[in-house]
């Protein structure tokens, strides 16, 4: 019996454990966490380190996101693999995507509405996201006209996985992506008196 009543404590202590780390890893202190993941080792002095990191989480305040940071610190690990197998990385990343459309998400396999709800609830609770990421992108003057040199294609639209795109060993013309074939058809047609 009393065996049992250990084993079980030791249990409700390791999972009182695993939550203060998960608390500590929110608040971006991976250096408390690292204190409540370790081996449960006795002696006052580990105690007194764990009771002073708790006081210190007490009074931890929620980080706001910064564009920079990392996926891992702001979505659980389903998702932040998921985003990761997509090659985004950073918060940064996600700006670009997330509120610029409606089904963003569609072309990031294995990510599906739910978990593009929990992105878009960050986004939607830290609106200075959007903005500090807008301030990031260069502003180009108003014009009418924009050299073709100058177009940037946003990765998703590019053409590169075109539902029509034929194998590339099938290809008469040998181009990536939608910009070159158009940089192609431009040489073709270019009349010499424009070169």
């Amino acid at each position: 019996m009393a065996r049992s009543l250990l084993i079980a404590a030791r249990g409700v202590i390791g999972r009182i454990r695993a939550r203060l780390a998960s608390y500590a890893r929110i608040r971006h202190r991976d250096d408390l966490a690292g204190l409540f993941e370790g081996a449960a080792k006795g002696g006052a002095a580990t105690a007194r380190e764990l009771v002073a990191a708790v006081e210190v989480l007490r009074s931890a305040p929620l980080p706001s996101p910064l564009i920079g940071d990392d996926v891992d610190w702001w979505f659980g690990p389903r998702t932040v693999a998921v985003l990761k197998a997509a090659g985004i990385r950073t918060l940064a990343d996600l700006t670009v995507r997330v509120p610029r459309r409606r089904c963003w998400w569609t072309s990031i396999d294995g990510l599906g509405p739910a978990r593009a709800r929990e992105i878009e609830a960050l986004f939607a609770a830290h609106p200075d996201l959007t903005e500090r990421a807008r301030a990031l992108v260069p502003v180009l003057p108003a014009s009418d006209v924009m050299p073709f040199e100058r177009i940037v294609v946003p990765d998703e639209v590019d053409g590169t996985r075109g539902t029509f795109r034929a194998p590339a060993p099938t290809c008469a013309l040998r181009a990536n992506d939608d910009y070159e074939v158009v940089q192609a058809w431009l040489s073709l047609h270019e009349a010499p008196a424009t070169q």
